[in-house]
């Protein structure tokens, strides 16, 4: 078998499996645990693996949603930059409530391997998370959104209101003046119940959703006290947020909190 055509059989292996271990991999591909730790060394240099204690966890391209296929490649770049500076505010032992949104799974990424206790409404983010043995993983139950794979209605409102967290991190589809939007009036009760079950709230958005709104108001400025964006944010928008007492969080630039 061409190494090739090797690593593109062991990633789907990963891919379907989201963690699997060097044993098994070794077994099925027919070759030896070193030639398995050579492939997976290439694979984490590209992105789509992230090798742990034992194995392997899958982190390549997100799921095939219409929600990430229509948004992913778009300023991409951006959100991974975004999701690798939330992640670095997260501590391992966090209690965690993740939403669903193209960036925040890029956050997710940041995270697997990580020992967290992880709370989410999103099936493509818990799936990064299912086979961790040192994550600790909760999925939120409810109506399943197709778009976006994530679950939102009264079931799942009820089950977060009765959990608590270190903080929450949430997407939004639109900021303004008047504050956060989001395309979806019932993914807006959904993010509101995470909101009130979090000690902090941090958004993430990149800066195309500035100066924009959409269908559903989610909360004001101040309300989320944490806002991680990237470097193209408007120097007006940056005073804008600092005004309201936003603490503003630029991924790439290493003179800011």
């Amino acid at each position: 078998m061409l190494a090739e055509e090797r690593r593109t059989r062991l990633l789907e292996m990963v891919r379907q499996r989201g963690f699997a271990s060097l044993p098994e991999l070794a077994t099925e591909l027919a070759v030896s645990e070193s030639t398995v730790r050579r492939d997976l060394d290439f694979l984490e240099k590209s992105g789509e693996a992230k090798k742990t204690y034992g194995g392997v966890f899958y982190t390549g391209p997100s799921p095939k949603l219409p929600h990430f296929d229509m948004r992913q490649a778009a300023h991409w770049e951006e959100k991974r930059l975004i999701g690798q500076r939330a992640a670095a505010l997260i501590e391992d032992g966090d209690a965690i409530l993740l939403d669903g949104g193209s960036t925040t799974y890029e956050m997710a990424l940041c995270l697997v391997g990580r020992p967290l206790q992880v709370i989410t409404n999103s099936l493509p983010v818990a799936n990064l998370f299912a086979s961790s043995d040192v994550t600790d993983l909760v999925i939120i139950g409810g109506d399943i959104h197709a778009r976006t794979g994530v679950t939102l209605g009264p079931f799942a409102n009820e089950m977060l209101s009765k959990i608590n967290v270190r903080r929450a991190v949430l997407s939004v589809a639109g900021v303004t003046e008047r504050g956060y939007f989001n395309s979806s009036r019932l993914i807006v009760e959904t993010e509101r119940a995470m909101m009130h079950a979090a000690d902090e709230v941090i958004i993430v958005a990149d800066s195309t959703k500035f100066g924009h709104s959409s269908v559903a108001h989610l909360c004001d400025l101040h309300e989320a006290p944490t806002l991680v964006v990237d470097h193209k944010i408007t120097e007006d928008w940056r005073s804008r947020l600092t005004a309201v007492g936003v603490n503003l969080l630029i991924a790439g630039e290493t003179d800011n909190g």
